[in-house]
């Protein structure tokens, strides 16, 4: 007989990994325990060594969250005893341990909430597979007593199923039925309650049905719900939350009635069906007549955001409305999610008709997650509700880093010995209560994991809010703070995913980031090895008359770049009224508040703005996202040309480009054939520079590469050259990935330093 002590990390807790334990050990006859520690799971195993050999390797690699990692295994002194148990969990430790991400409803509690059982049309129906996670946990281990279900008591029949280890809800921490759950209440927009229990929730749908708004207390937060048939729903919901044009979401109640609206290959419905249950872009569908959504779900766009239920709640919702529902975050465009609900009584009154909430607390502010499907694979454009927190794997040593990333699509990032943290997404810090956002989740991290950085990493732009939090979070906590240039960070995210670290040559390609010459980067070679980032090569400058206003209007972006090329601006005329017109060609000829940029992202909308699609973009990227969507679909286009100009770092120059897109408009050439063309002039060019610069393994990084057909030109124009192509497969692209790129370049760039100083 022998007795191990094992303590397992990854995916166990929250999963029903203590029962599965306790199931494994009785068929190989294995006596012990089983708990939850704040540095993971402890297994304390007896038995004869053949057994307890099968034991170990069966919990660790068939466990119901995956693959778990032993992380650490001691022979300890044989027991008396032949029991297996479950001990309660045990909050001490030096290491903690994140929940699981949200589970989506698991088929076996869907078919309780459509039965006629207890648990009928029970809308907080979950078991060890599926329900709330971290947006309910407030502590580590993973227990009932550290989530906001601590107030609701089990009642006999729930303890039962707790206690009994066959049953798909034993030790099920989230475990409540009607008698001894949460429950929904409707109120109207005056604050006055309607209705209780199930009599709410079927108001709101009558209400969905008259063509109300619902405000609707989701998984991570409020959200907003209307009729996605109904136009003039859909438009007042705009009107209301002050979002012009950016696409709304849409709810659906099974994959057949997404297929009605949209069209789902395999990966898509995967992603779809997955347990995050994200919103994933699919292309739109168009039926007879019409389209079956309302225009204004998506006015500019042949995409549709459609999600699957991520919870019994929306299950019941959209199976009762009987039709695809809007289903938006609830706030007032660049305000954070609203989670609490004397917040939600003040911020919502005047964006809904009802509220329809419930008793369960939500401790945590989540998005819905975002998720678009390529030739290449899923991209990931958000990681929140599903798919978040994410712990990655740490490859390299090095200090604890705290990286708070640039100004938007926020996150932050933890690394630590063996293992780096990603938050949630909290958004763009345009707003004092995103900004607190930001500097709460930077703290709950670190309070988490129990541990003090010894750097924080931050953007290198010196005004940013993330910056400006960063240097105050290091003179708290004492750390070295470290600025980290934003395009190189964008490589690094990408490098630390897939355990790169020799060199590997980055296109970091997105809106604008500041430089480390001061100008707005945007279209950058970075080559990474180690701690140095070096610019290999660069697009070409052009100058933004306006600034900041350039990013708002793409045709201001394309006056810069007409300048710069030396080409005629007369065809600017139908693009400003001619006082404007004269004010800008005056901050181009004296260079004020004109910067010039190397941005990809503004050569794109200036294109759309040449080509005839958009002078004005209402959201980020919109002239971007319909240029691309513009562009013919089948087959390969000749691209526009481009050439290398000579130099240190290789300047991309678009002139030849430009002059040939002018041309093209001139001979009447069709808008998707321009914007074909002008997809393959980028990988083309990609190509040349991959070439030139020689390094093997390249990295697609950065906001663009949130654009389908431009992850697949390039990287298809890559692997015709023979190298080897690395995109973002668990991490966002743009700025949502990038805090992990900073906390991996700082903790290089401190371990270098301090091996210099010795």
């Amino acid at each position: 007989m022998k007795r191990f002590r094992a303590i397992l990390r990854g995916a166990v807790q929250g999963v029903g990994f203590r029962p599965f334990v306790r199931r494994v050990a009785l068929a190989h006859r294995i006596a012990g325990l089983v708990r939850n520690e704040r540095r993971g799971v402890r297994v304390d195993a007896q038995g004869d060594e053949t057994s307890l050999d099968a034991f170990l390797r069966a919990i660790a690699a068939d466990g119901p969250g995956g693959r778990a990692v032993v992380c650490e295994l001691e022979e300890r002194p044989v027991r008396p005893g032949n029991t297996f148990v479950i001990e309660p969990s045990e909050a001490r430790g030096t290491a903690a341990m994140t929940p699981p991400p949200d589970l989506a409803p698991c088929p076996s509690c869907l078919a309780e909430v459509a039965g006629t059982g207890r648990r009928r049309r029970y809308p907080f129906t979950s078991c060890t597979r599926c329900g709330p996670r971290w947006s309910v946990a407030t502590g580590a281990p993973w227990d009932r007593v550290r989530t906001t279900m601590a107030p609701f008591v089990p009642c006999a029949e729930c303890a039962r199923e707790h206690d009994s280890i066959d049953d798909h809800r034993a030790h099920a921490q989230t475990i409540a039925c009607p008698r001894c759950g949460p429950r929904l209440w409707l109120d109207d927009s005056a604050g006055v309650r309607i209705a209780h229990g199930d009599g709410a929730l079927r108001a709101a749908v009558d209400g969905l049905g008259a063509g109300r708004i619902v405000a609707l207390k989701g998984v991570g937060g409020w959200q907003l719900l209307v009729d996605a048939t109904r136009e003039d729903a859909v438009a007042e919901l705009r009107r209301r939350k002050q979002r012009e044009a950016r696409p709304f979401a849409v709810l659906f109640a099974d994959i057949d009635s997404v297929r009605r609206a949209a069209v789902v290959g395999d990966d898509e419905r995967t992603a779809l069906e997955g347990t995050s249950a994200p919103i994933v872009l699919l292309h739109a569908r168009s039926a007879e007549g019409g389209s079956l959504l309302a225009p204004s779900v998506a006015p500019t766009s042949r995409l549709v955001g459609a999600m699957l239920p991520s919870s019994p709640l929306h299950a019941l919702l959209a199976q009762d409305a009987g039709r695809p529902l809007v289903c938006t975050s609830g706030n007032l465009a660049d305000e954070p999610l609203c989670i609490d609900d004397g917040d939600a009584r003040r911020r919502l009154a005047p964006l809904c008709h009802l509220r329809l909430g419930h008793d369960r607390a939500v401790a945590r502010p989540l998005d819905d997650s975002v998720v678009r499907v390529t030739a290449r694979g899923p991209i990931f454009l958000r990681r929140a509700r599903g798919l978040a927190p994410r712990v990655l794997p740490r490859h390299e040593p090095g200090p604890v880093v705290l990286a708070l990333g640039a100004h938007l699509k926020a996150t932050v990032a933890l690394a630590l010995a063996d293992e780096i943290w990603l938050s949630a997404h909290i958004g763009d810090l345009g707003s004092p209560e995103a900004i607190d956002r930001l500097a709460h989740t930077a703290r709950e991290m670190l309070a988490w994991a129990n541990v003090t950085p010894d750097v924080v990493a931050c953007d290198l732009h010196p005004d940013l809010a993330s910056t400006l939090l960063a240097e105050r979070l290091a003179r708290e906590t004492g750390a070295a703070l470290a600025r980290v240039p934003h395009h190189a960070a964008h490589v690094a995210a990408v490098a630390a995913e897939h355990a790169i670290d020799g060199p590997l040559l980055g296109f970091a390609w997105d809106g604008m980031g500041l430089g480390e010459d001061g100008m707005l980067w945007g279209g950058e070679s970075i080559v990474l090895e180690g701690p140095r980032a070096r610019r290999a090569a660069h697009l070409r400058p052009f100058p933004l008359p306006g600034g900041e206003a350039a990013i708002r209007e793409p045709r201001r972006a394309a006056l810069g770049l007409l300048a710069a090329a030396g080409l005629p601006l007369d065809g600017a005329a139908t693009w400003f009224s001619p006082t404007e017109l004269v004010t800008l060609r005056s901050a181009l000829s004296q260079g004020v508040n004109a910067p010039l940029t190397t941005s990809i992202g503004r050569l794109f909308d200036a294109v759309a703005a040449i080509a005839g699609l958009r002078g004005r973009s209402r959201f980020e990227a919109e002239a971007a996202m319909e240029l691309e969507q513009a562009a013919m679909p089948d087959g390969p286009s000749d691209p526009y040309p481009t050439r290398l100009a000579p130099g240190d770092p290789i300047a991309i120059d678009w002139g030849p480009l430009i002059a040939a897109l002018l041309e093209d408009r001139r001979a009447g050439a069709s808008v998707p054939r321009i914007a074909a063309r002008f997809h393959a002039s980028l990988a083309d060019a990609a190509g040349a520079v991959a070439r030139r610069i020689g390094v093997h393994d390249v990295a697609l990084a950065g906001g663009c590469f949130q654009n389908a057909l431009l992850v697949t030109s390039v990287a298809g124009r890559l692997d015709e050259l023979g190298h080897a192509v690395w995109l973002p497969r668990e991490l966002p692209p743009g700025d949502g990935g990038l805090a992990v790129g900073q906390a991996v370049l700082a903790a290089r760039r401190f371990t270098d330093v301090s091996r210099g100083s010795r």
